[in-house]
């Protein structure tokens, strides 16, 4: 049973990946490059994630269980964040200020949008994007938080915290929309949901072609001879999603919410990891890197971590 799920997980992840060596191709050819991909990264992360998200929540029956699963993931995420930013507290001390922040920050926060939410999609259905949408929201309070304090404390000895940033962004202003239409059972007119559904089906396609532009612009023999980036990849990549699942296990979660919660956990480092990096200060190359090398590995690692939580009973 696990290596059927994990055949399927493997058989997404790799679809996933040719659409990323199509970006790759397309930036040596000219024909999308990476310049022209951060351009497209405003459009993905503004408009068109929030079209997923919102889409998850129309589509979901609702009913008395899919509702206690949405908090409890909502939980379960913030959970997951005070877990991975406890793992890594001991970890990158003799690194510089600048780059122990990059590695933490990478070692905490997963790709919960652009990662999870096609795997999701793909391996779970809309059940799964509706739960992976849920920890979104805890992504961004913590991102927009701890994550601050982790790029911006060692540079100033100052912590910048604006909670306009954890309400204003288009994870939680995606669940504010989508959460209340969700508990009214509104019915959306098709005239606005047929729009919602052409942008939300972009999600995929779109984001791991700007990843493959990223991906080609990496200088693949450095990134590995740091040795931080592999113990970023360990812990983000294992160590973290083996913890919570004995822990969510012992919570008594099953079945597609013990799944997708693993997805998101399992995904490999944020790309926030490298625009908080530019915000701050911070070794922006580095920080693509260590984003690189990590979902490099994950192509390995989400699957298997997927069908262990898809197996376990």
């Amino acid at each position: 049973m696990f290596f059927d799920n994990m055949m399927i997980a493997a058989k997404q992840v790799t679809i996933l990946y040719i659409l990323v060596a199509v970006g790759a191709v397309a930036d040596k050819t000219k024909l999308f490059s990476e310049k022209t991909a951060k351009a497209c990264t405003d459009l993905l992360f503004y408009i068109i994630c929030f079209c997923v998200i919102v889409q998850s929540f129309l589509q979901m029956d609702n009913n008395s269980e899919n509702t206690k699963n949405l908090f409890i993931a909502i939980g379960c995420g913030m959970l997951m964040h005070l877990t991975a930013a406890l793992i890594s507290a001991p970890f990158f001390r003799k690194n510089t200020p600048g780059k122990r922040a990059v590695f933490r920050y990478a070692s905490v926060f997963g790709n919960c949008g652009y990662m999870a939410l096609p795997l999701a999609q793909a391996v779970i259905g809309n059940e799964g994007v509706f739960y992976c949408s849920a920890v979104i929201v805890s992504f961004q309070i913590c991102a927009f938080t701890y994550g601050i304090y982790l790029m911006s404390a060692d540079a100033d000895g100052k912590t910048k915290f604006d909670i306009k940033n954890i309400i204003f962004n288009p994870g939680v202003i995606a669940v504010i929309v989508g959460l209340p239409l969700y508990l009214l059972k509104v019915t959306v007119p098709e005239i606005l949901m047929q729009p919602v559904s052409y942008l939300a089906s972009m999600n995929t396609p779109l984001a791991m072609l700007i990843f493959g532009t990223y991906l080609a612009n990496t200088n693949f023999k450095s990134m590995f001879r740091e040795p931080s980036i592999l113990i970023v990849s360990l812990l983000k990549l294992i160590v973290l999603p083996l913890i919570l699942l004995g822990v969510y296990k012992l919570f008594g979660i099953t079945g597609t919410l013990l799944a997708s919660l693993i997805l998101s956990a399992s995904a490999p480092s944020a790309n926030n990891t490298v625009m908080f990096a530019a915000k701050y200060n911070k070794d922006t190359g580095l920080a693509a890197q260590t984003v690189s090398a990590v979902s490099l590995i994950s192509i390995v690692t989400m699957p298997a971590m997927i069908a262990l939580a898809m197996t376990i009973k």
